[in-house]
């Protein structure tokens, strides 16, 4: 006789600092991730905008604000626009290896570069070596590290440049957290490719939906996420798909000429490597 699946235990943190939006506070829902049925679990509530870090799946619950929204791609209907059709050519030549979740020193000195010069402030510039093992080996669920190195001697796989912990789920690929070479001038828009490389191998595996964590409409460096058509987002009656004129105007702001009177900000880059528009203050 079959075990019956336990009920999870859901908890709550206290208020702290919104890494997105200054001046607001944020709240989590969380659960542990554990047994036999984890996978099951761990895809439940993906589907209703849980995201996973180690063996707890989260989702924000802040008392006054709803600026987290979960979206997702859908796989058989994307086309590449322009700009991600050059991303697609310039790194085609890039060796693509699924790799079991085990952390490497390789991964974590990209990562360190990549966290140096992207986020030097955010909350994971602390990160030392065993931090990164347990963010990666921590898993207990359907995971691998996808690993994107350029072509080496007899075509081998050369230098690392680029890498995403996934999670494999039933109805799609959850990207739980890339990074990639910043300063690699060849290779521009190295983050935007491995986002189109996912989108690729699970329309390629059948799989309908990459999801791509929480849109923050406010918060710049979250924007890129909007780029991907067509895209659907979370509401209180489910997953619905973004009107496309909507969507096509969100892409023109966050694609917008940079401003150049708003200081270093200007120069930022989104996630996926592209310039993001901030307002001059």
């Amino acid at each position: 006789m079959t075990a019956p699946i336990r009920f999870p235990r859901f908890f709550v943190t206290s208020p702290a600092p919104c890494p997105y939006l200054p001046g607001r506070s944020e709240r989590k829902v969380f659960t542990e991730l554990k047994g036999p049925h984890s996978d099951q679990l761990n895809e439940a509530l993906g589907r209703i905008g849980f995201r996973r870090s180690q063996t707890v799946a989260y989702r924000p619950s802040c008392l006054d604000c709803q600026a987290c929204v979960s979206v997702r791609v859908v796989t058989g209907e994307f086309k590449p626009s322009n700009t991600q059709k050059r991303d697609i050519k310039r790194n085609s030549d890039l060796i693509v290896t699924e790799c079991r979740p085990w952390a490497t020193d390789e991964q974590f000195e990209l990562l360190t570069r990549y966290l140096s010069v992207r986020h030097p402030d955010g909350g994971m510039s602390t990160m030392d070596e065993l931090d990164y093992a347990d963010m990666i080996e921590h898993t207990p669920v359907t995971s691998h590290v996808v690993e994107y190195r350029e072509p080496g001697e007899n075509g081998e796989p050369g230098r690392l440049v680029g890498a995403c912990l996934t999670d494999r789920q039933g109805d799609g690929l959850s990207m739980i957290y890339s990074f990639y070479d910043p300063e690699h001038t060849a290779r521009a828009g190295l983050g935007n490719y491995i986002i189109l490389d996912h989108i690729r191998r699970a329309a390629s595996d059948g799989l309908p939906y990459v999801y791509l964590g929480y849109w923050v409409e406010g918060s710049p460096r979250m924007q890129y996420k909007v780029r991907y058509r067509p895209l659907e987002r979370l509401t209180r009656e489910g997953w619905q798909r973004m009107d496309r004129q909507e969507q096509g105007k969100l892409i023109a702001a966050a694609t917008a000429p940079r401003d150049e009177t708003a200081g270093t900000m200007a120069a930022a880059r989104g996630k996926d490597g592209q310039p993001v528009k901030f307002t001059a203050s």
